[in-house]
Parts: structure tokens; C-alpha cells; sequence
């Protein structure tokens, strides 16, 4: 079987042209360098290695021991760029890069503390500042004495302690009568103190009492 030359190397353009056409970065499409560094509020770089993503894991890299970070061959469009750090929390930032623009161009980064707030233009490389450290523990609280005044049994110490204090100027003007139903309900309160269930059995008793009277009067 004769293979005609001409059509040989016809087919082997044809395969070389549509793998070059496969290739990122054919038909004029820029990709671009992402550079950047982390800091600390202080002003000192992360050493710790942190993980930094652009469009949730489409580019991924890792800080180096000087804070810094870089994204290669990244293509035009616009694209998030996010720390997932585990101590500190960073800003988001946006980038923009065009398709027809030169390579040699700075992109244009926005930058911004969470979704919703307020934006900022930053330039590049990129310098992102921790805006604050993650707390995953609460502290213990402390003793605050304001918070015995929450509890309703401490309330009903300090009424009962300020009825016994004022109850002798109250009772000055009382005739005996008045007087004896102001002991019979201060005696209930402290029963109800000590002892609630006795309190409530009395209670219900008196009020059991009195409708048998009603009745057999």
C-alpha cells in the first residue's frame, strides 16, 4: 500500500494546528502573574503557611515563610481571591483582568472586608492585612455581684428584708385588727420561704375551710 507524502503531511498540519489551538494561551488570550503578601496587623508578615485560592480552588497556592504568594498563568476575566486562614481573618479581594489588555499591565484589584462592605481599590502586588484573629474560645466570665439581683429568690430576700425593716413605721398607725392580718400574711410569706408546699396546702386548706362554712351557714 502506497501513502501519498502529500496527504501525510497534510493530516500531520491538520493534528499540530488543532493541538496548538487546545493550548492555553492561543488566539491572543493574555494569562497573567497574581503576586501578593500576607500580614499581620503589626505589620509583620505571616509565617505560618496559609492557603490561598483563586474562585474556590480554580488556582491554589501557599504563602511562603515571608508572607508572600503567587498565582501563575492566571487567565483573563474577573476572579476572587481568598486566605483561608485558620488564625486570622482576611479581606476579599476582587481582580480584573481583560482580555485585550497588555501583559505587561498591572490588573485592577478591589478589595473588600466581607461580602456587602464597602470596597476599595488596592494596588498590585497585593498586600493583605489581617483585620482581625479568630476566638474560639470565650473567657470565663468574672464574679459580678449585679448578676445575684437576676435570680428571683435573691429578689424575694431583699423585699422581704426591706418589709421587715419599714413594717414597724407601717404598722404604727394600724389598728389591732389591721395589725393581726399584717402578721398573718408576713408569717405566710416566710412560711412560703422555708417551706412553699406547706404554704400552698395551708393555703388551699383555708380556702376549702372557708367555702365549707359558706356552705353550711
Amino acid at each position: 500500500m502506497t501513502v501519498n507524502p502529500y496527504r501525510f503531511l497534510a493530516s500531520l498540519a491538520l493534528v499540530v494546528v488543532v493541538f496548538f489551538s487546545l493550548l492555553p494561551g492561543v488566539h491572543g488570550e493574555a494569562t497573567a502573574v497574581i503576586r501578593g503578601k500576607l500580614l499581620l496587623p503589626s505589620g509583620e508578615p505571616v509565617t505560618n503557611t496559609t492557603r490561598i485560592t483563586i474562585n474556590d480552588g480554580e488556582h491554589a497556592t501557599y504563602s511562603q515563610k515571608d508572607g508572600a504568594f503567587i498565582f501563575h498563568a492566571v487567565g483573563p476575566g474577573v476572579h476572587a481571591l481568598s486566605v483561608h486562614s485558620p488564625e486570622h481573618h482576611f479581606p476579599l479581594v476582587k481582580i480584573q483582568l481583560k482580555e485585550d489588555s497588555d501583559p505587561k499591565m498591572e490588573p485592577r484589584c478591589i478589595q473588600y472586608a466581607y461580602p456587602g462592605a464597602a470596597k476599595a481599590v488596592v494596588s498590585h502586588p497585593l498586600e493583605l492585612t489581617a483585620l482581625a484573629a479568630y476566638q474560639y474560645f470565650e473567657p470565663t466570665p468574672r464574679f459580678n455581684p449585679l448578676r445575684l439581683l437576676k435570680n428571683p429568690m435573691v429578689l424575694m430576700m431583699v423585699v422581704s428584708v426591706a418589709l421587715m425593716a419599714f413594717m414597724p413605721k407601717m404598722m404604727e398607725g394600724m389598728d389591732d385588727e389591721q395589725k393581726e392580718q399584717m402578721r398573718q400574711q408576713m408569717a405566710t410569706q416566710n412560711q412560703m420561704m422555708t417551706d412553699p408546699s406547706k404554704a400552698f396546702s395551708s393555703l388551699f386548706g383555708e380556702m376549702t375551710g372557708s367555702g365549707e362554712e359558706d356552705s353550711n351557714a
